[in-house]
């Protein structure tokens, strides 16, 4: 049989022997060179190259009172510079509401704008937001484009792209859903509802009616005290646009204190991304209901004695009683139709 020879033995039972006990002769010995791997950069670090690919902020001459911080200045100035390019605002004063979806900013308006201050909701890069299941609220609703059209079904290249939740499907989703937000703002003003007046909407950022002074924003009703006679009002006002949306075939989808501001003894409701169809969505009695129960939530601390139950159940009544009378004068109309033609 084979054996190493002695001397090799001994050398190797040497050198093991050297490493365990002599570190000057461990510091001396030479050391076999590692390749260091790469540190990839932050996920945050690689989303501002993306957005950085042209001049934004200071350097492209959209010039700011509020300074926002590295990260927030790249999307920020981006998202509304289109707004800023067509004269719709001149200035970008402060953030007056964060939120895991959008910030909401002060800006001074534009001569395009017809007004001295605006808001503008700016919603966040869709790989960094934390976007909920709207599976719930998006039931019976059309995907709507950039310029607010519907999207045919039988355009197959985008429904595949949103089933598969592609990059350009996930945009697609993004953009309907900021769609959705500003053509219900738009309804919804038209109709007389206390919505902001819509000014603009751009790929990213919807400019809408501020309210408030230029030092503070208007306070969501959570975050004030009211007597109870001007509870009862505004409980009141709440109602009457909650009937004004059914009108429209819509519900809110995420009423509550905090969704609704007060400003000069009045209030605005805002907020609208996950606007439900009443008449095409399956969960469209539960939304109602449960945007009913957080509104009455609130005014019975102000002293207000609001059912939500009976509410909510003489809304829908209303809503189905309406719909149900649509319906036979749509029938009406067509018999009619088909008499004059017969004859």
């Amino acid at each position: 049989m084979g054996t190493q020879p002695l001397s090799r033995a001994i050398d190797v039972d040497v050198d093991y022997y050297q490493q365990m006990y002599d570190p000057a002769w461990a510091e001396q010995s030479p050391r076999p060179q590692t390749k260091k791997a790469r540190k990839k950069p932050p996920k945050t670090q690689q989303i501002v190259a993306e957005l950085t690919d042209e001049t934004v902020g200071l350097e492209g001459g959209f010039e700011t009172t509020y300074r926002p911080g590295e990260f927030e200045g790249v999307w920020l100035l981006d998202s509304l510079r289109g707004f800023y390019d067509r004269d719709l605002l001149s200035d970008i004063l402060a953030v007056v509401k964060g939120g895991k979806e959008a910030n909401v900013y002060r800006c001074a308006g534009g001569p395009g704008a017809h007004a001295e201050l605006v808001a503008a909701k700016v919603y966040r890069p869709r790989s960094l937001r934390n976007l909920r299941n709207d599976k719930m609220y998006r039931e019976g609703r059309q995907v709507l484009t950039g310029d607010g059209k519907a999207v045919k079904n039988n355009d197959h290249r985008i429904m595949r792209a949103l089933n598969k939740k592609t990059a350009f499907g996930q945009q697609v989703a993004h953009t309907s859903w900021l769609m959705y937000e500003y053509t219900t703002l738009e309804r919804l003003h038209q109709a007389g509802a206390s919505v902001p007046r819509p000014i603009a909407v751009d790929g990213n950022a919807i400019l809408m009616q501020y309210f408030g002074d230029r030092m503070v924003a208007a306070p969501t009703l959570h975050e004030i005290r009211l007597e109870p006679q001007a509870a009862r009002r505004l409980l009141d006002q709440v109602v009457f646009n909650l009937e004004l949306m059914l009108a429209s075939d819509m519900i809110h989808g995420d009423l509550s204190a905090y969704n609704i501001l007060y400003w000069a003894d009045e209030m605005t409701i805002i907020d609208f991304p996950q606007v439900t169809n009443a008449k095409g969505n399956s969960n469209a009695r539960f939304i109602l209901s449960r945007d009913v129960r957080r509104v009455c939530e609130y005014f019975q601390l102000q002293g207000v004695n609001a059912n939500p139950r009976a509410l909510a159940d003489h809304l829908w009544q209303r809503f189905q009683e309406r719909s149900a009378n649509d319906i036979l004068a749509d029938l009406s109309r067509t018999l009619e139709t088909f008499d004059q033609d017969d004859v």
